[in-house]
């Protein structure tokens, strides 16, 4: 069985066991979240699709960690100009581990 969740603007296949790196979620380690934006399911039953989204289904884990990906440089420069700029960036997000699907 799996289900199609959408979080942070993305979409996710997962099973039960699935662990996750999406993006940052406003909650702490250990605590448990719920996704009840589910847009199918695939069951012994067969397969359901949401309009957008499916009634009376929910995806629930367990967040195990917030954290921060690799820094990505930003470097910015107009040739003959003496213009160099560099930056970086480090995306902040949340590793979930999928515990159940409800429906």
């Amino acid at each position: 069985m799996y289900a199609v969740i959408k979080t942070g603007g993305k979409q996710y296949r997962v099973q039960e066991g699935d662990v996750l790196k999406i993006e940052k979620l406003e909650a702490e380690t250990g605590e448990e979240v719920v996704f009840d934006r589910v847009l199918a399911l695939s069951n012994e039953e067969g397969f359901q699709v949401g309009h957008p989204y499916l009634e009376d289904v929910s995806v629930s884990g367990k967040v195990l960690e917030q954290g921060k990906n690799k820094k990505v440089v930003v470097f910015k420069y107009k040739p003959k100009r003496r213009y160099r700029k560099k930056t970086g960036h480090r995306q902040p997000y949340t590793r979930v581990k999928i515990e159940n699907i409800d429906h």
